[in-house]
């Protein structure tokens, strides 16, 4: 479209298209198109600066010029996304333009490891606090050592902070100013130690934290519908009447205790790691009755140094106990445990598994094979409503033909359930 058409079109259309644009380079380019079109850049609701602004610049532009010369020329930002480098001056002069009509900032801090930058990332977080109609705010590689200058934050919803270095009273008086939460991610943190989380309108919790994994966490949002939680050792959660996703990992070290209220409205509930104590994985699987989607991934219980496989696990008992469930991801250990010698014991004709309409089980050794096949079988008779079950067979290694002949009576099994039955 030549210029002189483009210059044609109504003012509306110029501005919703600007609206519509975001990053920076582009909403430039386009003010390049007719005096029309510079114009309306005020009308802008939203800016993004990307990563690479810097290339290509003449003269004595710098990211940062370039940022508060485009800040500098909207009536109202509403949203602004900066991850090119900056300093605290310059987000400063930003802020004390366009800080009370932001509601979504979104910025790159870049001090993670830098830290005789200390004192200027922290002024950065400072600098912040003139937002104070912020309604999400995310951050990222962020040294959060000191407690940063905030007053409330009574409008903010969502808050987001990845790659970044914790004190456990910085992380505090950060809540602290944001009461009214509803969303909160804490992504690859590491440095925290003890947390505690009291929101009363957080509904969805999401934290990732890294290190030797034993932080100990509690929660008390009574609103609280999902909680992701990665590295930590001692969990309390005690108000869960509206928890309906949970997933528990540690990678690192060891879930020695779980606490939560009655899951009643649990649906999908995610348990990993290397090693939980068994008291916290059977006091979760207790508490999560009503659960329709179950996945494990734990490899060994003990409750210290020693290395222990799960103990044997009554069949009809464990599902009889959780009657709702509709699809089970289970690998070795849990797997192991329900094919136990007596795991079978109570199995008759009246048994039933209700609900149960897709498995995925992880088989990484061939021992107890018979008991396994047993297993397997058990599960396609009595499983009713049973639509798909993968068998995965992952890393079996043996000396002698055990592993084979294992693999042969699965093969074996596949043929028979054609159907329903799958091997990866």
């Amino acid at each position: 479209m030549c210029p002189q058409r483009m210059d044609s079109l109504p003012d509306a259309i110029i501005q919703y298209i600007l609206s519509n644009m975001g990053n920076a380079k582009d909403v430039a380019s386009c003010t390049c198109v007719s005096k029309r079109w510079k114009d309306s850049m005020p009308y802008l609701k939203a800016l993004y600066f990307p990563r690479n602004l810097n290339d290509n610049l003449t003269g004595d532009h710098t990211s940062e010029s370039i940022v508060r010369q485009m800040v500098s020329s909207v009536f109202r930002l509403e949203e602004l996304v900066v991850y090119c480098p900056f300093t605290s001056s310059g987000l400063s002069s930003w802020l004390s333009l366009q800080g009370v009509s932001l509601k979504y900032l979104e910025l790159r801090m870049d001090n993670l490891f830098e830290q005789q930058i200390c004192n200027d990332n922290n002024s950065k977080l400072d600098c912040i606090g003139a937002a104070w109609n912020l309604e999400s705010l995310k951050l990222w590689g962020v040294l959060m050592i000191h407690s940063p200058k905030w007053n409330t934050f009574q409008k903010l919803r969502n808050l987001e902070i990845v790659g970044a270095r914790l004190e456990d009273p910085a992380l505090s008086n950060v809540l602290k100013a944001c009461p009214n939460l509803t969303h909160l991610s804490l992504l690859a943190c590491e440095g925290l130690r003890s947390v505690s989380i009291e929101l009363p309108q957080l509904e969805q919790c999401k934290l990732d934290f890294y290190g030797l994994g034993n932080s100990s966490l509690s929660v008390v949002s009574p609103k609280l519908e999902l909680l992701e939680v990665q590295g930590c050792s001692w969990i309390r959660v005690p108000e869960t009447k509206c928890l309906r996703n949970l997933s528990i990992a540690n990678n690192s070290g060891r879930v020695y205790m779980v606490d939560f209220g009655k899951l009643v409205a649990l649906e999908f509930l995610s348990i990993r790691g290397v090693q939980w104590c068994w008291d916290a994985i059977s006091k979760v699987l207790q508490l999560a009755s009503e659960v329709k989607h179950l996945y494990m991934k734990v490899e060994f219980t003990g409750d210290f140094d020693a290395l222990l496989p799960f103990p044997e696990i009554d069949f009809v008992d464990f599902f009889n106990t959780h009657p709702k469930l509709r699809k089970f991801d289970m690998h070795g250990a849990m797997f192991a445990a329900l094919c136990q010698k007596n795991s079978l014991k109570n199995v008759d004709s009246r048994f039933v598994i209700p609900c149960l309409e897709e498995t995925v089980i992880t088989v990484r050794s061939p021992l107890n094979a018979e008991q396994k096949m047993n297993t397997l079988e058990s599960m396609v008779k009595y499983g009713k409503n049973l639509k798909k079950m993968t068998v995965r067979i992952l890393d079996m290694k043996s000396s002698h033909s055990s592993a084979d002949d294992f693999f042969q009576e699965i093969c074996r099994f596949r043929c028979l359930n054609r159907r329903i039955v799958s091997i990866e």
